[in-house]
């Protein structure tokens, strides 16, 4: 497992906008993942839970929710960077998000962040992410999200 980037408080964060934080580990998403999914989300398309027929579709197999794959990045994220110092750090939204491709039942996905700015606050800042999600063996992401934390000091 790669270690977590740690910064010591926002002046240090702050250095590495523009900057590639680092990539996450590896991780699976199985079919129980996708069933369980869409028990929670009332998403029940035959695309995600009905392995026979998702084998005659356009994709030979069932396929991850979109949202599934979002609802990763925090987790991601978590295993890439980490800042101390703060009381809070708190997810504000998303303003841009993409899916380019698929996501395959038992496909391996991680985490590329990068820092694309932080704005000062009067109680902290407000820090934009880019994390890119990628399939082993994808030639295209399968999510590229822009996230938005606050960050209280």
């Amino acid at each position: 497992m790669a270690p977590v980037k740690t910064y010591q408080g926002l002046d240090e964060i702050e250095k590495a906008v523009g900057t590639l934080l680092g990539h996450s580990e590896w991780h699976t998403i199985t079919q129980d993942d996708i069933d369980r999914f869409a028990d929670v989300t009332g998403d029940h398309q035959w695309i995600h839970i009905d392995p026979d027929r998702a084998a005659k579709g356009p994709y030979g197999t069932t396929i991850a929710h979109g949202y599934l794959v979002l609802s990763l990045v925090p987790m991601l994220m978590s295993e890439v960077t980490k800042t101390e110092g703060l009381t809070a750090a708190i997810n504000y939204g998303s303003n841009k998000v993409r899916y380019p491709a698929p996501t395959p039942v038992d496909s391996q996905v991680r985490g590329a962040v990068e820092l694309l700015e932080l704005s000062r606050r009067p109680q902290g800042a407000q820090a934009l992410f880019r994390v890119t999600v990628e399939r082993q063996g994808g030639d295209k992401p399968v999510c590229v999200a822009e996230v938005v934390s606050v960050l209280f000091e």
